[in-house]
């Protein structure tokens, strides 16, 4: 197998047994790095150290990723006006925060026999929510629940550069026009 030093040196072929040797004598470990090249190679290192260092680089990858998380809110058909705007202010702030929000009324016993309230309960929230959320679908009957799911407008995503360069155009042409109007206003 390939041997390389823990500074990065390459110390030639050896067998596995002279590679253990020397590395234990520099108090580090013979790792494996590439089982597939002939011939394999294999690495001294602090395994310890090694492992720290790739799961820190899986901790910072994982943190710029941003996972689609999916909220509910149950209610009753029968909600009170107060309790549903408050409902719907959760909603808003679960928006604002960039996760979608599924929207459950839940119909029980006799208001099975009257799905209309659900309805009219969801009509409710999709008004009050036109502003601040974008509907993914039509409001759906599952059982014995009406379903809606809410994401955030893309328009609060964050500009691409294009944009910023057309405001800058935009903003360089009317100081043009203002000093021809100088201009022929004086003549």
């Amino acid at each position: 197998m390939r041997v390389i030093g823990e500074d990065g040196s390459q110390l030639g072929i050896m067998p596995t047994l002279q590679a253990l040797e020397q590395a234990r004598s520099e108090g580090f470990d013979l790792v494996e790095v590439s089982s597939t090249s002939v011939p394999p190679v294999c690495r001294i290192l602090d395994y310890g150290k090694y492992r720290y260092n790739l799961d820190k680089k899986e901790r910072k990858a994982r943190k710029g990723q941003k996972s689609n998380v999916v909220k509910e809110i149950r209610m009753r058909p029968k909600i009170n006006e107060h309790d549903l705007m408050a409902k719907v202010n959760s909603i808003g702030k679960m928006l604002e925060e960039g996760d979608k929000v599924k929207v459950s009324i839940v119909l029980r016993g006799r208001e099975n026999s009257h799905p209309e309230l659900g309805w009219k309960a969801m009509r409710k929230v999709a008004e009050a929510l036109k502003d601040k959320a974008v509907a993914e679908a039509a409001p759906a009957m599952e059982g014995s629940n009406i379903n809606l799911t809410f994401s955030p407008p893309k328009v609060l995503a964050k500009p691409s550069a294009k944009p910023e360069a057309a405001k800058t155009a935009v903003a360089v042409k009317p100081e043009a026009k203002p000093a021809k109007d100088k201009e022929i206003s004086h003549a």
